[in-house]
């Protein structure tokens, strides 16, 4: 009998064999699991661009519009000042505009006179001579901040007493 084709050495060889495979479907496997781990990794990487690429672009459309909101705030309170009854159509207007920003965030910063200045909220655009009960807070509001979320896009501006 040949010592080669033995039903042990067979036994042996098809072990073998089955080894191999065990060890390539393994391999594939951890090979699939980083490939798929990575493609994870990607997809939630690019919809977390995406997502910041909206926002930054929303940020910058809304910061064109503030200085429109200044205007228009300016405009209702010379009108309300000159005690005229025909300033409603301007108030819808003005509520309007603010229901849509709120629905993208944008919160105004509350500022009012003698709050004390801070710098993470307000920008000092000049101060003035003021009683020792003003020194450090603010005098006078010249525009108002705004934060979208948590982010401040653009810093209430005021005067300071000195």
């Amino acid at each position: 009998m040949n010592k080669k084709n033995t039903p042990k050495n067979t036994k042996s060889k098809k072990a073998d064999k089955i080894s191999d495979v065990k060890n390539e479907l393994k391999e594939s496997k951890e090979k699939y699991l980083r490939i798929y781990s990575e493609f994870e990794n990607y997809r939630r990487r690019t919809s977390k661009e995406k997502l910041e690429m909206i926002e930054v672009s929303n940020q910058e459309l809304i910061k064109d519009i503030l200085p429109v909101i200044d205007d228009f705030e300016r405009a209702l309170k010379a009108i309300k000042s000159e005690q005229k009854d025909d300033f409603e159509g301007f108030n819808l207007i003005s509520q309007k505009l603010n229901t849509i920003l709120e629905k993208y965030n944008l919160i105004k910063i509350e500022v009012n006179k003698e709050d004390v200045f801070d710098l993470e909220l307000h920008e000092a655009i000049t101060n003035t001579p003021a009683s020792k009960k003003l020194k450090g807070k603010i005098v006078d509001i010249i525009e108002e901040g705004y934060l979208i979320g948590e982010k401040i896009i653009r810093h209430a501006k005021v005067v300071i007493g000195s």
